[in-house]
């Protein structure tokens, strides 16, 4: 079994300080320490920095890393949300295992310059969100409520209600490319996720087995390179409305 998690988060008080991040050595060594007692293992298989810290060298962050990778309290290096750059330099320092970063069909930002480093560095891809939050399984409508309470989706600007309503286009022209398939749109949309890189893993979350069954069940269909490049057509004619994330949060990501 192989148990991955994340250090870099920062606190105050007890709480998660959402306005930096904090991947000092001594921090990381905490947190890995903390969760090895908390989780009871002996050996944390992928340790990701959460976020980039601005005020840490990646340099440093890879340097700890490998010191617990030596110790035989980490087996592999991971980075999240990060710039192609910088995962450059980390990978210089020991090889990074995997990358996680949100990418989907409706959010392809990744390809233009990360997804080719990955590939050429033969580095590991975890997409989030690869069902862009729920929206890509058609389960979302302009009416749709989000509890204020558990559902940060009512803070993203693609979550409106005016975005919505653009952004059901592009579910609608998955639901009519799969039909003729035999697929979902939740299930066209992993299947081509899957098709553009032989070290994807992505990571859908859902709290409904069903949900989880039908996921699944896109690893058995195989896309054709006509069928991507019909996909990639769909997805350049039908833009996105609203933002991933909003100023705060986007300023934590792809350093």
């Amino acid at each position: 079994m192989l148990i991955a998690t994340k250090f870099g988060h920062a606190y105050k008080n007890g709480k998660r300080d959402m306005s930096h991040e904090d991947s000092r050595p001594e921090h990381i060594r905490q947190v890995c320490d903390d969760c090895l007692r908390r989780l009871k293992i002996d050996t944390i298989g992928l340790f990701y920095q959460h976020r980039f810290d601005v005020n840490t060298p990646i340099e440093d962050v890879a340097g700890t890393v490998v010191d617990l990778i030596k110790e035989g309290k980490v087996r592999h290096f991971g980075l999240c949300e990060i710039s192609a750059e910088t995962l450059k330099k980390a990978h210089k320092e020991y090889p990074v295992a995997a990358v996680q970063s949100e990418y989907s069909i409706m959010f392809r930002d990744p390809e233009t310059k990360l997804l080719p480093v990955l590939k050429e560095l033969g580095i590991g891809f975890v997409p989030y969100s690869p069902l862009g939050r729920g929206f890509l399984t058609g389960s979302i409508t302009e009416y749709t409520q989000f509890d204020p309470k558990n559902d940060n989706r009512q803070t993203l600007p693609r979550f409106t209600p005016q975005a919505i309503r653009q952004n059901l286009r592009l579910v609608e022209k998955l639901n009519a490319f799969g039909r003729t398939r035999g697929m979902t749109a939740a299930q066209v949309s992993l299947a081509w996720l899957v098709a553009k890189y032989d070290k994807i893993v992505p990571i859908p979350g859902t709290t409904k087995l069903s949900h989880l069954e039908e996921n699944l069940r896109s690893t058995e269909f195989k896309l054709s390179s006509a069928d991507i490049a019909e996909l990639d057509k769909i997805a350049n004619e039908t833009p996105i409305a609203g933002d991933r994330y909003g100023a705060q949060q986007a300023a934590l990501v792809g350093k």
